[in-house]
């Protein structure tokens, strides 16, 4: 892998990752661009009541918001066309977020593009792009880790005008927490106490318990495993674990990274056969990755990919119980959704 760094007009990062060594990738950028985004446009704020921290980012309010397809910000630039990424072409490409929810002591917001094309998907990619992407989350993870400050790095996609995504261009983002989130909070203090009571680690526990009953298994490999979660929360929800425990993505092993292309973008073309329509599946598929600190020699690297579509022509909203009082309510038994989406292997 290559990696190239240079520079935005407003001095923000791109960072080009290559699969070869060959590509040119240093373009200037054109573009009359104001101030960047710093420390003092976004602020932590923490909830006295939940504990929780909340990132108050009000100047996101003027962000790009559903571009003309030959407008996109995330194209390669062409002549008479500058977007966010000068180089007129590339492989795999990594920016600061032109309006980041975290800046400068508050954190860092990267953007993450698979591809040039703006018409794919990441499940169309190949499985050497998909292992570029994979390596690009994890340089990123590794850098974003050893600043000041970070706590948790977090790398995701959006997909889907559903999940609220205002670009359609194929790409994902990382986040460099300044704090350490609230659900990964709660995973931490839950599986501290496990080992306090039983002296074993509770993710291993619950991939080795799902590998057994098999009633909710998905695919296995040699080295990943994807099931349904017992008590899933979103009507079809899938957690893709390494079978060796792992911190995060730098900590993975040779043989599970060249395994992953394979079976993550099988999981990704089976989301998008499950309803039988000819638009693409939207779904969020997330990282849960080792916090900075206490707890992460616990911790076991996962990714959890869920779509809010229940039925063919019917959303999942979370209702009054869901976004009141966060009492999940599935309409879909995790073992039905398992065997739908075994069903749906490629042939």
């Amino acid at each position: 892998m290559k990696r190239t760094s240079t520079r935005l007009a407003d001095g923000r990062e791109i960072l080009y990752y290559d699969t070869g060594d060959g590509a040119a990738r240093a373009f200037p950028d054109t573009r009359p661009l104001g101030a960047r985004a710093t420390a003092s446009t976004s602020e932590v704020r923490r909830d006295p009541l939940l504990g929780d921290s909340v990132v108050i980012a009000s100047h996101r309010q003027d962000r790009t918001y559903h571009p003309p397809a030959d407008d996109c910000p995330l194209c390669p630039s062409t002549e008479g066309r500058a977007g966010e990424i000068p180089a007129p072409d590339y492989e795999v490409a990594v920016f600061e977020n032109r309006f980041p929810s975290l800046a400068g002591e508050t954190g860092r917001c990267e953007v993450i593009c698979f591809t040039p094309d703006h018409r794919t998907s990441f499940a169309q990619l190949d499985e050497e792009r998909a292992a570029l992407v994979l390596a690009a989350w994890t340089d990123r993870t590794a850098e974003l880790s050893a600043r000041d400050g970070v706590r948790q790095v977090y790398c995701f996609e959006n997909r889907g005008t559903e999940i609220g995504v205002t670009l359609a261009h194929p790409h994902g983002q990382i986040y460099a927490f300044p704090f350490v989130t609230p659900r990964t909070t709660r995973m931490l203090a839950t599986v501290a106490a496990h080992r306090t009571r039983t002296g074993g680690n509770l993710f291993e526990e619950v991939l080795a318990a799902e590998r057994a009953d098999g009633s909710r298994i998905v695919l296995t490999g040699e080295h990943w495993t994807a099931f349904v979660p017992y008590a899933a929360r979103w009507p079809y929800e899938v957690h893709l674990y390494p079978h060796q425990r792992v911190p995060d993505l730098p900590a993975l092993g040779d043989a599970a990274r060249a395994e992953f292309p394979r079976i993550y973008l099988e999981l990704l073309r089976r989301f998008d056969r499950l309803f039988g329509r000819t638009d693409p599946t939207p779904y969020i598929s997330a990282w849960h990755q080792a916090p900075l600190g206490a707890g992460r020699e616990d911790f076991a690297l996962h990714l959890e990919l869920f779509t809010v579509r229940r039925t063919a022509d019917k959303l999942k909203y979370l209702a009054g119980t869901e976004s009141g009082m966060e009492a999940y309510m599935n309409d879909v038994r995790p073992e039905d959704a398992a065997a739908r989406l075994r069903e749906v292997a490629t042939p």
